[in-house]
């Protein structure tokens, strides 16, 4: 294989990518003139609890993947045959990667739920802070018109 054109074809990749992706800072206006996000950028709890119970589903189907996997290991543990051997490494080393794997869906669930509420939560206190600052510090009517 050519690694002239494989790196070609990576940079091409890469060079897409970037163009289609943008990323935009909740405290750059969306003209690119600084100072507050657009519309578009909103803490919402209840999207992070979808999230939450995504991820619980995700537990739920590991298990299920789980308890089949399980099953068609019986009557695999051939002792004396080298392939039957491997298979039970193999699946041992599954059945660990697949126990982590759930522990670790089930150890987000909290804390995705709770992001969300820490997220919405100081949205509202600074809105709240920015609503009284407003209120205390009102400009004065301009002179001579506008």
């Amino acid at each position: 294989m050519n690694s002239t054109s494989f790196d070609a074809e990576w940079a091409g990749l890469k060079e897409g990518t970037a163009a289609a992706t943008q990323m935009r800072l909740a405290s750059a206006a969306p003209d690119g003139g600084g100072g507050g996000g657009g519309e578009d950028l909103k803490s919402d709890q209840a999207v992070w609890n979808k999230a939450s119970n995504d991820v619980g589903q995700l537990v739920s189907g590991i298990k299920k993947a789980q308890t089949e996997f399980e099953a068609g290991q019986k009557g695999a543990a051939v002792s004396g045959v080298d392939s039957a051997a491997a298979q039970s490494e193999l699946y041992q080393s599954w059945k660990t990667y697949l126990d982590g794997l759930s522990g670790k869906c089930s150890a987000l669930q909290g804390p995705m739920v709770q992001a969300g509420k820490g997220q919405v939560a100081n949205d509202d206190a600074l809105r709240a802070d920015f609503t009284r600052m407003n209120d205390q510090y009102k400009d004065t009517p301009a002179t001579g018109g506008r």
